[in-house]
């Protein structure tokens, strides 16, 4: 199975092709270039397996939650590809591919969402990276809770919020990475999962998961 993935929901533009299991991708820090990084990234790390899009067996891409333009930016190319190669589409979750990065059975991913709060999920693992509860939005110090120790913390949430989300959980974190951030290569991991048991989407149904609709407050909320 051959997919191509990438992420664009941080500051960094991350691409990847899973080749059964055998990974080769790309990262820069993008900043607001994503638009301008992404294809040439996509066309390197094909050219150097030899293959062109046409050899694809499915799309992934990091579906949100992060910045609503990159996320928009990664749909946006994925369903192109996707309707150029007739292959199908994965939506992954960054928080979901941060879990897998940490090596960890239970994982609290956060991320930076900007005007003061988080973007929240938890997940264990088992034979997946099973999400527990679900993805919200929420000011760090009404992060929701979790049950038990052992927990590792990761994510850009972790940094900006290292004080409120350290009181917050206590004992029950074991480690942070705040360095973290989403990666293509464990979106495409991630997706090679779900396209073997056949739930890719097809191009037309692929879509953002934004979370909230709100990009900035109001002059009068700052």
């Amino acid at each position: 199975m051959k997919i191509l993935a990438f992420d664009a929901s941080t500051e960094y533009c991350s691409t990847a092709l899973w080749i059964d299991g055998v990974v080769s991708s790309r990262e820069q820090h993008a900043g607001i270039t994503h638009s301008q990084l992404l294809l040439p990234q996509c066309q390197d790390v094909l050219a150097e397996a030899g293959l062109s899009f046409a050899d694809l067996d499915g799309i992934a891409f990091g579906m949100g939650p992060g910045s609503f333009t990159g996320l928009r930016i990664a749909c946006a190319v994925a369903q192109g590809l996707a309707f150029a190669a007739d292959v199908p589409v994965v939506g992954v979750s960054g928080l979901q591919a941060l879990a897998l990065a940490t090596g960890a059975d239970k994982v609290i991913a956060c991320l930076d969402a900007r005007m003061g709060e988080i973007y929240h999920a938890a997940y264990v693992r088992d034979d997946d990276v099973q999400l527990l509860g679900d993805i919200s939005v929420c000011h760090p110090t009404d992060a929701p809770l979790v049950t038990g120790n052992g927990w590792v913390g990761c994510g850009t949430g972790f940094a900006v919020y290292a004080e409120v989300l350290a009181a917050r959980y206590g004992d029950a974190l074991q480690r942070v990475d705040a360095a973290v951030y989403p990666r293509a290569g464990d979106i495409a991991t991630l997706a090679a999962r779900q396209l073997a048991l056949g739930l890719g989407q097809a191009a037309e149904l692929a879509a953002p998961l934004y979370i909230r609709d709100k990009v900035a407050l109001k002059i009068c909320e700052r």
